[in-house]
């Protein structure tokens, strides 16, 4: 089960571009939360707080407890739009969830045993990270905060597949009903090869020539293409 986060938000009735805008400059977030088989709501948070909650992983794949006033929705982030430029949080999407009913969330992949897998530990390989996370469906009680993926038997040249992870109880990947084309790989190890590019050395001193090996001459400037004095 995945930790619980509270986030105190307000109603916010004003929507559109401009609404948000000076929410922002007030340092607060818009959002939005739906689902559960109720209307959409407009919410904002204060930016400062989300941003802190954000540097925790586990935010990501947790149940989050959205609270007004005295009432308290269970939710989860299921998007989130970021300033390209400046560490801001422009926009956030929210998902309420019941009990009974599963819900479907990317959860954060932890490859354990790196040092001592025989494809590091003995061949000199690099592990090489396919995936960093991976899409599950679970009920809420059931959602973890992140999966260990132990790699710590992997030989040199070897791969992990999704099929290979071990799930919770209670966890399931989707992707995998999609048939066998839809097992990817998450991890390998293999040996990295460097190649080395050698420079081409830049001509240097090369005059242009005319035909008769001679230097070329300057084309004479015509007359009238002087700059004007001012």
């Amino acid at each position: 089960m995945s930790d619980d986060f509270d986030l105190i938000a307000e109603i916010r009735e004003d929507q559109g571009k401009g609404a948000s805008r000076r929410l922002r400059h007030q340092g607060k977030v818009p959002a939005i939360i739906y689902g559960a088989g109720r209307p959409p709501r407009a919410l904002s948070f204060d930016h400062n707080k989300v941003l802190k909650q954000l540097e925790n992983e586990s935010f990501y794949s947790s149940i989050l407890h959205i609270k007004v006033g005295d009432k308290s929705q269970a939710a989860i982030l299921k998007d989130m739009q970021r300033h390209p430029a400046r560490p801001r949080i422009m926009h956030l999407d929210f998902q309420r969830i019941v009990e009974d009913e599963e819900i479907k969330m990317n959860v954060p992949l932890h490859f354990v045993g790196e040092d001592v897998a025989p494809g590091v530990k003995l061949g000199g390989g690099k592990v090489s990270r396919l995936m960093t996370e991976v899409e599950v469906v679970c009920l809420p009680k059931d959602l973890p905060e992140y999966i260990d993926v132990d790699i710590s038997e992997l030989e040199l040249d070897a791969m992990l597949n999704l099929s290979d992870i071990k799930l919770p109880e209670g966890v399931q990947i989707p992707a995998l009903a999609q048939g066998p084309e839809a097992d990817r790989g998450i991890v390998s190890i293999h040996v990295i090869k460097e190649v080395v590019i050698e420079e081409e050395e830049e001509e240097v001193g090369v005059t242009e020539v005319g035909e008769e090996g001679e230097a070329a001459e300057p084309e004479a400037e015509t007359p009238g293409d002087e700059p004007e004095s001012e």
